[in-house]
Parts: structure tokens; C-alpha cells; sequence
């Protein structure tokens, strides 16, 4: 079990003063971070301090290279009913409005070198719907449902969740979602890319342990590398010659020298991400 700062020891959630217990959980095992949202009175809203505390975990993790991957999920019935609505309009004057520091919070999570899976255990609605899309990964259960009510209620989204919706599921099915704001079905959502994968709430643990097993059998420097580039191709912020140091540094890597010797050998390889 990790010693990252912050992160609740196996059992530490039941210990949590009441005043603390609607912040984010950060759980490590083995080589996988989950993280986890906790205000299940509240369909797991986000709060400015909730969002902070994002912050704070998402920086700790791209820290730690020896991680497999992230796990994004929540408590309750519902995965994230999106931003605390009555917060919108009450910064501090001092810091970024409420949306802006939702946008922050989202771009760091996308930006994040290690691999990330949301597990949607239930619906999810306005911001949070970016947060599982800035996701490397999203698997639901088959009960869930998708609303973006931003047209609704009279708020313009920020760009770079616009540009994450219409680069991962295409013009068509962003303005679907965004101008027509309808509830939006699992099989519906699989369908248009949204979801990468579904399962019925009791076989979504099994549909996550498959996934994490295969980023476990990755190199990690050439599956951080490629998802780096992956996500920058679609930003419109790629520079080649960053790509190409990439390439480079996994080209010398001891990772490419284990991986062709266990080929040879007919054996797993035993990445040391180096």
C-alpha cells in the first residue's frame, strides 16, 4: 500500500470526522489510485474544496511514476451530479469563479501522465460528464443516465470542455448533448463513444480489473508517451519534436530491451518503467 500524502490507509474512511466526510477519498493499492467522490446525500456534487482537494491528489499521483493507473469513481447511486450550483457565483475574490476552477481541475485531469479510468457506478450530469471524458477511459453501469442541462440553465460552457466533446464523440453527438440537454441512456451512450464499455452494477468490478490488468501489462514510459500524444493530436497542441523525444527515450529504454527479450524468450515481460 502507498505512503502518498493524503491518501486514507485501507479502513481510514470510517474514521473520518462527519465535517469531512463529503471530500474526495484517495485510496492506493498495489499499482492503481482510486479516487473517490463522497457526498452520496448529494448525488456526489462538487464543491469548490472538493475541487481543491482534486487539485491537490491529481499532482500528488503525476508524481509517482510506479502507479499503473487512476481510478476516478464515487459512493451512492450516482456517479456526480457536476458542480455545487449554489457555489457559481460565490468565489473569493481573490480566486477563480467557480467554472474556471471546474476547467482547471478537468485540463489537469487530462493532463495527467498516468492512465485513468472512470467508473461511472451510477448517472451523471454537468460537469462531471467532462470529468469522465477527460478520462482515458470510461466504463458504466447499464442502469446509468448522461444530462448536460448547461443550455438550461442559461451557462456557456467553457472551451476546453467543448473541445473535448467534439474531438472524442464528433460534432453531431456534442451538440446532441449540449443544445438539446435531453437524459441520455448507457446503450445510447456506448453507442456514440461516450462510454467505452458497460456492465450490469454487479460485473462492473470484473469489467474494471480487466482493464486495469491490461495497463499493468503495458510498458509504462511508452503508454504515458503515446497517451501524451494521443491527447495533444486532438488539442491541436502537438509539437513533433516533443513526440519525437518520446519516442526516443522508449527507443533507449530498458522497457524495450525486457520487452523484445520476453518476446524472444515466449515469457511476460517485467517493465521497470525505465
Amino acid at each position: 500500500m502507498s505512503t502518498l500524502p493524503n491518501a486514507a490507509p485501507a479502513g481510514a474512511e470510517a474514521h473520518l470526522p462527519d465535517e469531512a466526510l463529503g471530500a474526495p477519498l484517495l485510496h492506493i493499492e498495489g499499482g492503481t489510485a482510486t479516487i473517490t467522490l463522497n457526498r452520496p446525500q448529494h448525488l456526489n456534487r462538487l464543491h469548490r474544496a472538493d475541487l481543491l482537494v482534486l487539485q491537490d491528489y491529481l499532482t500528488q499521483l503525476a508524481a509517482h511514476p510506479e502507479l499503473h493507473a487512476v481510478v476516478i469513481t464515487a459512493t451512492g447511486r450516482a456517479f456526480c451530479a457536476g458542480y455545487h450550483i449554489g457555489e457559481l457565483d460565490t468565489a473569493p475574490t481573490d480566486a477563480p469563479a467557480g467554472p474556471q476552477l471546474f476547467e482547471q481541475t478537468v485540463d489537469l485531469l487530462e493532463r495527467l501522465p498516468l492512465p485513468t479510468i472512470c467508473l461511472l457506478n451510477g448517472s451523471v450530469y454537468g460537469g462531471a460528464t467532462d470529468l469522465a471524458l477527460a478520462c482515458d477511459f470510461r466504463l458504466g453501469v447499464s442502469t446509468l443516465e448522461l444530462r448536460m442541462p448547461a443550455a438550461r440553465l442559461g451557462l456557456h460552457y467553457y472551451p476546453s470542455g467543448l473541445v473535448r466533446y467534439a474531438s472524442r464523440l464528433g460534432l453531431s453527438a456534442a451538440k446532441r448533448l449540449f443544445l438539446l440537454a435531453e437524459a441520455v441512456p448507457a446503450d445510447e451512450l456506448l453507442r456514440i463513444g461516450y462510454l467505452d464499455d458497460m456492465a450490469d452494477a454487479e460485473d462492473l468490478p470484473a469489467l474494471l480489473q480487466r482493464y486495469l490488468d491490461a495497463l499493468a501489462a503495458g510498458a509504462p514510459l511508452a503508454l504515458r508517451g503515446m497517451k501524451q500524444a494521443l491527447n495533444e493530436f486532438v488539442r491541436g497542441d502537438w509539437v513533433e519534436a516533443r513526440v519525437r523525444e518520446r519516442e526516443t527515450l522508449c527507443a533507449s529504454s530498458a522497457d524495450l530491451r525486457e520487452g523484445l527479450a520476453a518476446w524472444r524468450e515466449r515469457r511476460l515481460p517485467c517493465f521497470e518503467g525505465r
